[in-house]
């Protein structure tokens, strides 16, 4: 079989990162939006046998970027595709994982099913705000991580001293990947949520940061209140410089202005959304996993495990971010 790559309106750059990686074009296609909000997408080349691979993410548009997803699998399989993956670098409503509350909806469980009923054969993604969330799929789901791409560019700033931390315990797991990662102790944020407000009170920092140089890690940022509130923390705690590491960076204008004020020195995240209000800060510092998926997606075409690249990431793969 063929692949075909495709990108929907907020996945073209992503996709021609990975298009260049593989050496392939990608497909032509055309996304128009009408007067009145309707989207309209079309394939402009044959799919017919082909294995389709669709790049988008939902993220800063969830809801324009979920419906045209759906609608790119329908195209797709009535133009006779042999196979239709969504590559979906950056899942936005993996955060709707659970009924906390009466009278909700499990959203991402929602989106699962919608995407399966629309066409899709597979999707491949990047750290879901929880693992679990694969299972709200009956199709396969690749699910890679940012961990060592993040890691690597850390290692290139040659940090003494460096200290891992968690904005809070539900992080703590993952921190700990880090910190093995980079050979360096954990410590860890006591947050308090009470409401939807999309902010949160640290109360405490667990673990000694005195005299240290930290990293703060998580999956993403929203508004970035946590992670200069953990920030705070830790120069109160007495450590010395503050850099941070998001899987998936999702700051508005207003965020990242609020970022560059703090007292983080660096925030480092990837490309795993099109966000254009990160693209002119001196503060955040980009870093491509367009590699990372387009050698998911050769190793899915060859029929070989994916699995490696859980933990470790080829050279080539960071020679290419």
């Amino acid at each position: 079989m063929e692949i075909k790559i495709f990108a929907g309106s907020t996945g073209k750059e992503f996709a021609e990162r990975m298009c260049k990686y593989l050496g392939t074009d990608l497909g032509k296609s055309k996304v128009l939006t009408f007067t009145e909000g309707n989207t309209y997408v079309k394939a402009e080349e044959t799919v017919r046998d082909k294995d389709v691979y669709l790049v988008q993410s939902i993220g800063l548009h969830p809801n324009n970027e979920f419906t045209e997803i759906l609608f790119w699998m329908d195209a797709f399989k009535r133009a006779s595709a042999h196979s239709v993956t969504v590559v979906m670098p950056y899942f936005s409503y993996a955060k709707g994982d659970k009924k906390d509350e009466p009278r909700v909806s499990i959203r991402g469980r929602v989106c699962a099913d919608c995407i399966e009923l629309a066409g899709a054969d597979r999707v491949v993604t990047m750290d879901l705000h929880s693992p679990q969330i694969q299972g709200f799929f009956k199709i396969p789901v690749d699910h890679l991580f940012a961990l060592p791409i993040l890691c690597e560019y850390v290692k290139t700033l040659n940090i003494e001293d460096l200290i891992v931390v968690s904005p809070d315990s539900g992080f703590a797991k993952e921190a700990r990947s880090y910190a093995r990662y980079l050979n360096a102790p954990v410590a860890i944020g006591d947050k308090e949520r009470v409401d939807h407000s999309e902010n949160a009170n640290v109360i405490d920092i667990v673990g000694d940061v005195q005299g240290k140089n930290a990293l703060i890690v998580d999956d993403f940022s929203i508004s970035g209140g946590t992670l200069i509130d953990v920030a705070r923390a830790l120069k109160e705690k007495g450590a010395k410089k503050i850099y941070a590491a998001l899987s998936h960076i999702v700051l508005n204008e207003k965020g990242v202005k609020k970022i560059e004020d703090s007292p983080i020195e660096l925030l480092i995240s990837t490309d795993s959304v099109n966000n254009p209000f990160v693209k002119d800060s001196d503060k955040i510092k980009i870093v491509s996993v367009a590699p990372l998926f387009a050698e998911t997606i050769a190793r899915i075409d060859r029929k070989e495990s994916v699995s490696p690249l859980f933990n470790e990431v080829p050279s080539k793969v960071f020679n290419n971010i």
